[in-house]
């Protein structure tokens, strides 16, 4: 709990200075804040009575000087409070959008980027009343002072009656407390599934799947609407609650008064001062009741994004002794699907991949060839054992200075909104020599230049205007951009016709010729033409490691015809590992 705290606090202890401004501001106000009392009073007690004209004067020309320079002490703290906030955005949107990324690689949170939006909620919330009311509070102590100074027990009752209503005021905040954690928590869920479902549309659609994901989702939004209609019942008794408390003292305040005045211990004048007191005394305890649910939400989101920020920290910087050359080490490594459950996946894997081979990963469905995959790259969140590059561990090295050093094709090819270049160049600064060359080894620089734009020409979001077959090729040459050392393909050829595939094939010999260590995972046998070794998984273990003549061999003591049944076309077999285990582990 600590280090959730630590990020945050931190940030906040670099504005001290700033807070302290705000403080003295907020002294100023407050202090001149007796002037409509003791305006009131004198007034009442002195001019009415003696009917002094410069009295009057003088007392009004002093009452409009002390208030404008409340005015000017409340503009200054609302503008350090407004520099404050977004210094602090400024400061932690970078460490929060990487937090979120982080976060999100790791399939931890349900949703990280509502951090970004959280992060707004506190900005917003530390320039409203509630703020100001937390630095007028301490202040309502002065207040109370002054009605002791005018008649003890005024002040004594007073404080008793604001004591109450503190303690009102806290009792409803405790209970509002739960039921708007389930509110969000709600809002949250059904965020979540909508978002889902709407990245399947044509799918859900297609297969006249709408109307049972709506029923879903109509669950999810009643279970939302009745935590929020709870709440709000909740927060709307409170809210009268405190009102009635809030009206009872006023009125108990004044009668206490008015009864001294009867008594003739206090002067009509320090009657209408007692009432002006108590309205201003209770001014911040009001306010912080209003902006409550702003208070309580803003301090979810300030925990959120503290959390976030502890958790899922930039990893070390560490620079890379020398470039990469792409010999990797696999030893004893197991992976493990995220969630509860954790169910693994990879069994204790050894394995070498060396410069200059293309390695063929082979298996059933299941198997997890695709989660091997993004162990290689060091991109899966449950990974155990020893994973080197250059026999150096993969986790030491920079991700900065390692990922110009690797490739990857997942199977799934989702492109960014930008134009051909930037796809390519993976957004980095746009080399048009190194574009062209990773574009020429997927052969698909001619098939850009018939664009209209050519390299210029926009793919839309997630690669949306440009046809399957198309998008895969182009992550292929992003993948090759910058010749990297190691390329890991999964299921390169999944959306390829017969020209991508020999593509595919021209690139696969380019990356050997380059000396690249290339890792692939298909099922397609005529991709096994260019391939130097054979890595067969089953069930999370290696069945077998080792070139095609040996696999041949290995199989032909087993029978006597016949092609290893490792080899058959296991087309139907093409959905990704991770996704059967995580759906086993729910």
């Amino acid at each position: 709990m600590n280090r959730i705290r630590s990020t945050l606090r931190h940030t906040l202890l670099a504005y001290k200075g700033e807070f302290a401004a705000v403080g003295v501001f907020s002294l100023v106000t407050n202090v001149l804040m007796l002037v409509p009392a003791l305006f009131m009073m004198h007034i009442t007690d002195s001019v009415l009575v003696n009917r002094n004209e410069m009295t009057l004067l003088f007392l009004t020309l002093t009452a409009v000087l002390m208030f404008c320079m409340v005015s000017v002490a409340e503009w200054s703290r609302s503008r350090v409070l407004a520099r404050i906030s977004t210094r602090l955005d400024s400061e932690l949107a970078g460490p929060l959008f990487d937090s979120a990324f982080r976060a999100r690689l790791a399939q931890t949170e349900p949703e990280p980027a509502r951090a970004l939006a959280d992060l707004t909620m506190v900005r917003q919330f530390m320039t409203g009343h509630a703020v100001f009311a937390f630095f007028d509070l301490p202040w309502t102590l002065l207040y109370l002072g002054v009605l002791f100074a005018l008649h003890p027990v005024l002040g004594s009752g007073c404080l008793v009656l604001a004591v109450l209503q503190a303690l009102l005021t806290l009792w409803s905040q405790r209970r509002e407390r739960a039921p708007l954690a389930l509110v969000v928590q709600a809002e949250t869920d059904q965020r979540v599934f909508t978002d889902n479902k709407l990245q399947n549309v044509e799918v859900v659609e297609a297969m006249g799947m709408f109307p049972q994901l709506c029923y879903r989702w109509l669950q999810r939004h009643s279970a939302w609407l009745k935590a929020r209609a709870a709440a709000a019942r909740l927060a709307h008794f409170n809210e009268a609650l405190n009102g009635y408390g809030r009206h009872l003292l006023h009125t108990g305040a004044v009668a206490l008064a008015a009864w001294l005045v009867t008594r003739g211990e206090l002067s009509a004048g320090g009657m209408l001062a007692v009432y002006m007191l108590i309205l201003r005394a209770l001014t911040p305890v009001e306010s912080m009741l209003a902006g409550w649910r702003g208070l309580s939400a803003a301090k979810l989101a300030m925990g959120r994004v503290a959390a976030l920020l502890a958790h899922h920290s930039a990893p070390s910087t560490a620079k890379s002794l020398g470039p990469a050359r792409g010999r990797l080490v696999l030893q004893g490594v197991n992976a493990h699907a995220p969630g509860p459950a954790r169910s693994r996946i990879l069994h204790e894997l050894t394995l070498t991949f060396e410069p200059g081979t293309v390695t063929t990963v082979l298996g059933p469905s299941g198997a997890g060839k695709s989660t091997l995959a993004r162990v290689m790259l060091g991109i899966w969140p449950q990974v155990s054992g020893a994973l080197s590059l250059d026999d150096r561990l993969l986790a030491s090295w920079s991700r900065e200075d390692l990922g110009p050093a690797l490739g990857y094709l997942p199977q799934d090819v989702e492109l960014m909104d930008g134009t051909f270049a930037e796809n390519i160049a993976r957004f980095g600064p746009v080399d048009p020599t190194q574009v062209i060359a990773a574009a020429k080894a997927a052969s698909l620089h001619e098939v850009i230049l018939r664009f209209p734009k050519g390299y210029d020409t926009q793919v839309g979001e997630r690669g949306g205007l440009l046809a399957g077959g198309l998008r895969q090729r182009v992550g292929l040459a992003r993948a090759l951009y910058g010749s990297p050392v190691l390329v890991v393909l999964d299921e390169p050829n999944a959306n390829l016709d017969d020209v991508g595939e020999a593509a595919l094939l021209q690139a696969l010999q380019w990356l050997r010729h380059r000396g690249a260590t290339v890792v692939m995972v298909t099922h397609e046998k005529r991709l096994l033409s260019v391939t130097d070794r054979l890595v067969v998984l089953d069930q999370g273990r290696v069945h077998f490691a080792g070139s095609m003549d040996e696999l041949l061999r290995s199989a032909g003591d087993h029978q006597n015809s016949g092609p290893p049944p490792l080899l058959e076309d296991h087309e139907d077999q093409n959905r990704s590992d991770e996704t059967r285990a995580q759906a086993q582990d729910a």
